[in-house]
């Protein structure tokens, strides 16, 4: 047998990379992780999830205190005013804790952290930062980058023209922001910047906001989000843009054609999605070629077509989130060892953390109901307003809903979708009921916790059965 430098070499250090390299070392595999960025963690720890989260959460502290909310409660705070790079700053030191807590635990657990960006030379072997590395296994986690769009030029040093990173960096707040792409990314930081202060207009090229997700979830989202201040311009596309001086015009037409207009901004987000980063990696040397998405193609246990190369998170297909990226890494990791390493990608729950949240898991109404009716059989759809529920209530937090779709024969739970102050925490309920294959009736006959918004997930496993108490 051949001799190698390591057991498991991981390229990318993101969410899949870094916790796949862990596990495999846990596992008693001698393990390097190449990286060429600065730090540790990949998109979601630098320019990501986390930081994104510490804008949003105080931006909403801001409004908060700045709209009166916090009056309403007795809190009396005087003028309020926002010092944004106070706030930077803290976003600065949660990446920051956060990175280093990844470097922590690749020296507790003994995995090499190569820095330079790895190409294959062989299907064993690398070269990073122009050093000869070998490995018996080697996985491709490297995750997503910003997808451009046509005759859109993102420019992040200059923040007039910017993508989800310059986003996050602002050292002002825009008088108004033109966000293109009403997705997951666009909303979540449009939000941050409206409850800031900016004007926020929405141009989406599809009729809702937020593809792929339930189709009642989009169209009531929308309603809260004009009821919060953001303009929706929806079935619009963007053809073109151009920068003067500090302010851009977009060309905006109908998605379906139409007669142009134009749209002013003194600050442009470029939200339309991303795609699988594969440049750079000599994929051509050993004759992997991604399919027509530009995503490594793997088979269950997250194989490739190669002998000893294997692929997991936003670079192979599925959805793009660092949840189930974490858990691919886990499983190839267990996979490599010889052990038993799976997925369950049916039950993967997806988040948008704007104010209230949006969660689900599982199948959509439409997408049950598209199933069921090719196999023969229906669906039981049961919901509960947050109005409804005390602890939304009392809070005064009493947009959105939970949803729960179940088989009519079986009441097996399909999908369950939620909007509600709370609700990224309360699609964990979902997903575990989901996961080990839960009945709309195991979950209202649990006992939830009462005042609690999670007593909403138990009305609307009620309402499947026709029976919710506070309605």
């Amino acid at each position: 047998m051949a001799d190698y430098d390591y057991d498991v070499l991981v390229i990318g250090a993101g969410p899949g990379g870094y916790v796949a390299a862990i596990r495999a070392a846990q596992l008693g595999l001698k393990t390097a992780c190449a990286e060429g960025r600065e730090t540790l963690g990949g998109t979601c720890l630098n320019v990501g999830c986390i930081p994104s989260k510490a804008l949003l959460h105080g931006s909403e502290l801001f409004e908060e205190a700045h709209d009166g909310t916090l009056a309403k409660f007795g809190v009396k705070t005087g003028k309020v005013e926002l010092d944004l790079p106070v706030l930077q700053g803290e976003k600065a030191l949660a990446v920051k804790e956060l990175t280093q807590g990844v470097e922590f635990l690749f020296k507790k657990n003994k995995v090499d952290w190569l820095k330079g960006y790895a190409k294959f030379t062989g299907p064993h072997a690398v070269e990073v930062a122009g050093k000869p590395v070998t490995a018996k296994h080697i996985v491709i986690a490297t995750g997503s980058s910003v997808m451009p769009l046509a005759g859109v030029a993102v420019d992040n040093g200059a923040g007039i023209i910017v993508d989800s990173t310059g986003a996050l960096a602002l050292t002002r707040v825009p008088q108004h922001l033109v966000v293109i792409g009403g997705g997951v990314i666009g909303l979540e930081l449009g939000s941050v910047w409206r409850r800031l202060g900016a004007k926020v207009t929405v141009v989406e090229f599809m009729d809702q906001l937020l593809p792929g997700m339930d189709g009642e979830v989009r169209k009531e989202a929308a309603k809260i989000f004009k009821k919060q201040g953001m303009e929706l311009r929806l079935s619009t596309k963007v053809t073109g843009a151009s920068v003067k001086g500090k302010k851009a015009t977009l060309t905006l037409e109908p998605a379906a054609g139409g007669t142009a207009e134009t749209l002013d901004a003194d600050c442009v987000l470029v939200a339309i999605g991303r795609r699988a980063h594969t440049e750079g990696l000599g994929l051509d040397v050993i004759g992997l070629a991604p399919n027509a998405r530009g995503q490594i193609e793997t088979d269950h246990d997250f194989r490739t077509p190669i002998d000893g190369v294997w692929a997991i998170g936003d670079v192979i297909p599925g959805p793009m989130l660092a949840h189930k990226a974490e858990d691919e890494g886990i499983a190839v990791a267990e996979n490599i060892a010889g052990l038993t390493g799976i997925v369950n990608h049916d039950v993967i729950p997806g988040v948008v953390y704007t104010t209230p949240e949006i969660a689900g898991v599982g199948l959509t109404e439409e997408a049950a109901r598209e199933k069921a009716k090719e196999s023969g059989g229906d669906i039981k759809v049961g919901k509960f307003p947050m109005l409804a529920n005390s602890r939304a209530k009392t809070n005064r937090e009493p947009d959105g809903f939970v949803k729960i779709i179940a088989d009519a024969k079986t009441d097996r739970v399909l999908g369950i979708w939620a909007i509600a102050t709370l609700a990224g925490t309360m699609i964990a309920e979902a997903a575990l009921a989901m996961e080990f294959g839960a009945t709309s009736e195991d979950i209202a006959y649990t006992c939830h916790a009462h005042p609690t918004h999670s007593e909403a997930i138990k009305e609307a496993a009620m309402a499947v059965r026709g029976k919710p108490i506070h309605m």
